[in-house]
């Protein structure tokens, strides 16, 4: 055991002792968030116009403070852009996280300087909670990759805009910057498949031991490292990587693939960050379910599942979710975002302490006839369905057809496999039984006769890949969405089919 992974075992010790001081009492936890939160920031334009001076409570703060999206704070974030202060958080923000995806174009999501430890620490947690649980710290000695977006930055009035991963790269603590891949070089290009040609050329005779990333690009990243090195599998090439850290999508699917491209067993670690905060991080790799980041400047609101289209949902603070309900996220934090739907839907899998499930998107869903299908039930069957079909899927997409050709309508699968089922007929028919398992308005549309078998759409090989390289969203956080409410997205791919 090397010095560094000594003193890790130590280290994770005292720091998984602290997590479990706050992480088991919520209630006081976030209620002390709050009041910091509301306290620090009743002087700000945003203060001043939902006036917090008059906020003591959670009740007042709802009375107060409207839910809103990133249109609904556009304005703030437009004055903090022509250099103003004290607009939604005292003084100026330090970076801008620039995403994409909003009708009025890139979003800018502020980051300031008591918001940053939450990035940082959550993600250094996550790695010191997972040494404690396994008593694996021999990773620490080696290499690690980390695949992110360019740290390269532009500055506006003072304050550095950049892709959030871009901008977590500049405060990774010394004592991981020699162990620590890609160069800041190789990082910074731009091309995201001329990236990943020099990561591979870069790592390919390296002790790389802990990976990190979004599955696809991590699945791209040891294709290549395979077709380079001639070897069978990862485990070859790697024989000392014991862990993969992922987050930003459900890694079920992609779980037949990578055992098959590493070659072995190695421990998984999921991760939930955002650009609005580092949400939650598995604090135990053997459990279901994400640790709620509760006690670094953020106060999470959650509005029940059933109610997320409604003109006024209810809105409830964390002590009074309950356990396996679903719900919206709603982020407060010291960045000064407030009352932001961020636009995900999770699932509360444990309460004592709080761990949340990632389960769908607000704007990812299908109920085109009222059959409310959401993210987990479309993935959970997918994987499924390729056990029993002894088939592997690299990535899928699933949208309604309202008017078809010939017959009733139904839900259209986009899928690309890795390894196609042998009888594609029986596939169709066994997801679309697994999709009746999951969802009972499902299963009564299809008794009833509104909506028939689903079909199956198969892609090209690449063929998602291809299609986000010809929009310009490869690499980076960017993401193929599972499935939609209409064809949008389906009408794009189409030209994929195989």
């Amino acid at each position: 055991m090397g010095f560094k992974s000594l003193v890790s075992v130590f280290y994770a010790k005292a720091v998984v002792s602290t997590i479990k001081k706050w992480s088991v009492k919520p209630k006081l936890t976030q209620q002390k968030e709050f009041k910091n939160l509301i306290s620090s920031a009743k002087n700000t334009a945003f203060g001043k116009d939902f006036n917090f001076d008059k906020i003591n409570t959670y009740g007042d703060f709802k009375k107060h403070v409207p839910l809103n999206d990133y249109e609904g704070l556009k304005p703030y974030v437009d004055r903090i852009r022509k250099g103003e202060k004290d607009i939604l958080w005292p003084g100026k923000p330090t970076y801008f996280a620039k995403t994409s995806g909003t009708t009025s174009g890139a979003k800018y999501i502020p980051i300031t300087k008591e918001s940053m430890p939450n990035h940082i620490d959550s993600a250094k947690n996550t790695l010191l909670s997972y040494i404690e649980k396994s008593g694996n710290s021999a990773f620490v000695d080696g290499k690690m990759i980390f695949l992110q977006g360019s740290p390269e930055m532009d500055q506006d009035h003072g304050i550095y805009i950049g892709r959030l991963s871009g901008i977590v790269a500049h405060h990774i603590p010394n004592y991981l910057q020699k162990n620590r891949l890609p160069s800041l070089e190789i990082n910074s290009i731009e091309d995201w498949e001329t990236k990943v040609d020099a990561i591979v050329d870069e790592t390919i005779n390296e002790d790389m031991r802990l990976i990190s990333g979004i599955p696809a690009w991590i699945q791209m990243y040891f294709e290549k490292l395979i077709e380079k090195s001639g070897k069978k599998n990862i485990a070859e090439i790697f024989p000392n990587f014991s862990l993969f850290v992922y987050g930003g999508v459900n890694y079920a699917p992609y779980k037949p693939i990578f055992d098959k491209l590493i070659g072995k067993e190695v421990d998984t670690v999921e991760t939930y960050p955002a650009s609005e905060g580092f949400i939650a991080f598995q604090d135990n790799y053997k459990l279901e379910g994400l640790l709620l980041v509760i006690n670094q400047g953020i106060f999470y609101e959650f509005i029940p599942l059933q109610e997320i289209h409604n003109e006024n949902p209810t809105r409830l603070p964390l002590w009074e979710t309950e356990m396996g309900q679903s719900y919206a996220i709603v982020i407060n934090n010291n960045a000064g975002l407030w009352g932001y739907v961020i636009g995900d839907v999770v699932k509360v899998v444990s309460i004592e302490p709080y761990r949340i499930k990632v389960v769908g998107r607000t704007k990812h869903f299908i109920s085109a006839f009222g059959e409310h299908v959401i993210a987990e039930e479309v993935e959970s069957s997918m994987q499924l369905v390729q056990e029993l079909c002894n088939c592997k899927v690299k990535e899928f997409h699933v949208a309604p057809q309202v008017s078809p050709t010939d017959g009733i309508p139904y839900h259209e699968w986009f899928i690309e496999f890795d390894e196609p089922p042998a009888n594609l007929d029986a596939f169709r028919i066994k997801l679309d039984y697994l999709m009746q398992e999951k969802n009972i308005y499902y299963k009564d549309l299809k008794e009833g006769n509104i909506l028939r078998t689903l079909e199956v759409s198969i892609l090209e090989k690449d063929g998602f890949l291809n299609f986000m390289k010809s929009r310009g969203k490869l690499g980076g956080q960017n993401k193929s969405p599972r499935l939609a409410n209409d064809r949008s997205f389906a009408d794009l791919i189409k030209p994929y089919i195989k």
